[in-house]
């Protein structure tokens, strides 16, 4: 609480140690900052090697966390996912790619098109290779490629766990692409070695740098349950191939992180796994993906839920909606697939709408077709919208001069034969807006719902969830 609000309620008499709170939610969740710090760009190193050699294991090793998601399958790994590294001082950017095929089809072929776009657009490659298998005609063929680039090349034999595979990674050399740094991305082997030849592989700054904002970009996360289009989305919204597309449900596994430049200004937007069950439900490369959405969903400003335009709202929607509710993230709710979307569909959508998302109808909402790029433009203004809400601030004095009118109007309902009194609110934090109300009894769930729609009817809040807490004063025994 400000000192402004402390002053204020002095005057008034009240002694805020003299209230408890009546509500969980009275703490809130805690909100990144508005604006990322305005950092120098940093050089781009792209991981690129055939399907299941360990490219996620050395990459998790590398940045020194379990980010990537690995499972004991090939093909886990399917975009390009970039990740934030740090080694002697130096900042650098680890992009992770799926299995790199030449000759590949079908979604592997697409899978193998990001690897090549990683490599494009890196500042640096670093080609891994199983040591315990040795070069394959895979590898062969992927080292030609890499010795006509213009970036520099690096070598790394995974899975080299002791030394009885450290003499073997000397036949390597013949790839032509240098010296073969042995490594285990398991148990960290050898893995300080090869981060120093990175570092001095690396540019001091990056080749190609994206034009930021001075305030730095919002971040965004892409969510939704499985094939309802958000890996469409963010690649039309970017402009190219930056998510891999398939038929398939579950395509996408890792988040994929983007800078993207929409209606003027740069957004941060992050590609999720689809919810396809609870947390606690899933299982193996399932569980971890949910895991990492959750987390992007609590790391972001504001989510963008994806929803199939040409199918009833499922449980599997109200979940995602739920979770970026409870995560206090700002909203916005995209309707995809518009284009399929028949005069029949839209009237059931619309008693869907009533029926299934009262409880977020302040949620902003857009209708668009990532497929054709039907009304994509309108989601810039939305997120604006949404997180103007999200960052808004009501002054103390203006909350307390509307909120005494509307209680003169309606009262709080009676309670144990007694009509509780609001002494007094203030705006405890913003991301989300979250009140607090000091009373001299509590509150009723129904009273307080009341107070939040007649507070978005004055102050607006168009995208952001609202939070409303009481505070109860205690009674003190008396003195004898």
């Amino acid at each position: 609480m400000s000192t402004d609000e402390r002053a204020a309620m002095a005057e008034l008499g009240i002694d805020p140690a003299d209230f408890v709170a009546m509500d969980e939610d009275d703490e809130g969740v805690g909100a990144p900052d508005g604006a990322d710090d305005v950092a120098p760009a940093a050089p781009v190193l792209a991981v690129v090697g055939r399907p299941n050699v360990g490219k996620s294991t050395l990459v998790n090793r590398m940045i020194g966390r379990r980010e990537a998601v690995v499972q004991d399958v090939p093909g886990v790994t399917r975009d390009r996912v970039a990740y934030d590294a740090l080694w002697n001082g130096r900042r650098f950017t680890l992009v992770d790619t799926g299995g790199w095929e030449p000759d590949a089809t079908g979604l592997q072929a697409a899978v193998a098109a990001q690897a090549e776009l990683a490599m494009q657009t890196a500042d640096a490659v670093l080609l891994v290779v199983d040591a315990s298998v040795g070069a394959t005609t895979t590898d062969e063929a992927v080292a030609r490629v890499l010795r006509r680039s213009d970036r520099p090349v690096l070598l790394a034999a995974t899975k080299v766990d002791d030394d009885r595979l450290t003499a073997d990674t000397a036949a390597l050399w013949r790839l032509g692409l240098g010296e073969p740094y042995p490594v285990s991305g398991l148990h960290g082997r050898g893995s300080g070695d090869l981060l120093d030849a990175i570092l001095e592989a690396l540019p001091e700054t990056p080749r190609d740098t994206f034009g930021a904002s001075s305030g730095g970009p919002r971040r965004v996360a892409l969510v939704g349950k499985p094939n309802v289009g958000k890996s469409s989305l963010l690649n039309r919204v970017s402009g190219e191939l930056r998510s891999v597309v398939h038929d398939v449900a579950g395509t996408t596994v890792d988040p994929v992180d983007s800078l993207v430049e929409l209606d003027g200004d740069v957004w941060r937007f992050v590609d999720t796994a689809g919810l396809r069950k609870r947390v606690k439900m899933a299982s193996g490369m399932e569980y971890y993906a949910s895991l990492r959405t959750q987390a992007a969903i609590e790391a972001a400003e504001v989510a963008v839920v994806l929803l199939d335009a040409g199918e009833p709202i499922a449980e599997q929607d109200q979940r995602v909606i739920t979770m970026v509710e409870e995560a206090g993230r700002a909203l916005v709710l995209v309707f995809n697939k518009w284009d399929l979307v028949d005069e029949d569909r839209r009237l059931a959508m619309k008693r869907e709408l009533e029926r299934d998302l009262v409880r977020v109808r302040w949620a902003e909402r857009v209708n668009v077709s990532a497929l054709t790029g039907r009304s994509v433009a309108k989601i810039a203004p939305a997120l604006r919208t949404a997180l103007a809400s999200w960052d808004q601030r009501i002054p103390t004095g203006r909350l307390n001069g509307w909120l005494a009118d509307v209680i003169a109007a309606t009262p709080p309902p009676v309670r144990g034969g007694k009509q509780p009194k609001v002494l007094f609110a203030t705006q405890a934090q913003t991301r989300p807006p979250t009140f607090v109300l000091f009373t001299t009894g509590f509150l009723e769930a129904g009273y307080r719902r009341f107070l939040e729609r007649r507070l978005r009817e004055e102050f607006g809040f168009t995208g952001s969830p609202v939070r409303l807490s009481v505070r109860v004063r205690e009674k003190r025994a008396k003195k004898r």
